[in-house]
């Protein structure tokens, strides 16, 4: 248990549970409704990024909590049962007694998600630091991001959870840009560089560099942010790829992957899936591997890059949110070899 106002993690280990450990996501798990093939109607399909990224892991075979305020409504029977069957750890949820959030997904014509969300009183912000004594006890890493890291009244108390799980675990954050909830690029600037100052991984996308950062190219921010304390920032360019940023290997650019895209909803999901599980196959998750992970050879990140490009490029070829599992991740035959092979 913590003291009072702040909350607490215990060292990490590997235990039965996974021979590189257990990795934790915290956020919010929400409903979308999603354009059906039939026109004009929209079906209900599970969602929210720290959700996405938890099924992503567990399909890819890394273990797995969620760490979410799930509602004991439909939906949230619905969310817990999607989130259950695919192998995600939920013995860490809360069972809160607020309603589900609900994101309404528009879809331009190049299959491109626009958001619009029905939050207000709902259960995915309402964190207490009391709810969050011992969820990170024993993981090797902890990810975080998106919309709970930012409303009220949560963010705070989850911004003390990473603040203290940075003793014990690797950190990784995705700021996850939502215009519509967020207010003022201004004003989530200064958070989202507080969180990154925080973090060991940081993913963004160009769409979320544009908007917190009008008129700065990719690599710019990538450098900068890399500087700021993480070991590995990684800036995700849609079809042409990414760009990353490492203290020990500079600036790196791996191309995308050509597909036919049904829609891109969960890809930067999927992409931030695959790139901690490729470092999770490695051995380079865990607050006693921070040296390692700051010293990852290039070779190594290109790797792990290229693996987690793979996972976007497979979830933009089906509809909605739906990552690979580390078996069709394989069978993918990348060209450098089998998947989680690279030596650090």
């Amino acid at each position: 248990m913590s003291p009072a106002g702040g909350v607490t993690a215990s060292p990490a280990g590997t235990g039965p549970s996974g021979q590189h450990g257990v990795v934790a996501v915290v956020g919010e798990a929400l409903m979308d409704l999603v354009p059906a093939a039939v026109g004009g109607v929209f079906e209900a399909t599970p969602g929210g990024s720290p959700a996405n990224v938890a099924v992503g892991l567990a399909r890819l075979g890394v273990p797995t909590f969620l760490v979410a305020r799930l509602s004991d409504d439909a939906l949230g029977r619905r969310l817990r049962a999607h989130l259950e069957g695919n192998g995600v750890d939920l013995s860490r949820a809360v069972r809160a007694a607020e309603p589900s959030s609900l994101a309404i997904v528009r879809l331009d014509g190049g299959g491109v998600p626009d958001y619009d969300f029905r939050v207000d009183g709902t259960a995915d912000w309402q964190w207490r630091d009391e709810e969050l004594n011992g969820v990170l006890d024993g993981v090797a890493a902890v990810h975080a991001g998106s919309l709970a890291l930012v409303l009220p009244p949560g963010a705070a108390a989850l911004r003390r959870l990473l603040l203290a799980a940075r003793l014990t675990a690797t950190v990784s954050y995705d700021p996850n840009v939502r215009p519509a909830l967020m207010g003022s690029p201004a004003a989530v600037r200064e958070w989202a560089e507080s969180l990154v100052e925080i973090a060991d991984v940081v993913k963004a996308s160009v769409d979320d560099m544009a908007w917190l950062f009008p008129g700065r190219s990719p690599e710019d921010i990538a450098t900068d942010w890399a500087a700021r304390g993480p070991a590995v920032v990684a800036i995700t360019l849609g079809h042409n790829g990414v760009i990353a940023a490492a203290r020990d290997t500079g600036l790196l650019r791996r191309p995308g992957r050509p597909v036919t895209v049904a829609d891109t909803v969960g890809a930067g999901d999927s992409f931030m899936s695959g790139l901690l599980a490729g470092l999770h196959s490695r051995g380079l998750l865990g607050a006693g591997e921070r040296d390692a992970l700051t010293a990852i050879p290039t070779a190594a990140l290109s790797d792990v890059l290229d693996e987690a490009v793979l996972a976007a490029s497979i979830t933009c070829m089906r509809r909605g949110a739906q990552p690979p599992t580390l078996d069709e991740l394989r069978a993918a035959r990348l060209p450098f070899g089998p998947i989680g092979t690279s030596a650090r």
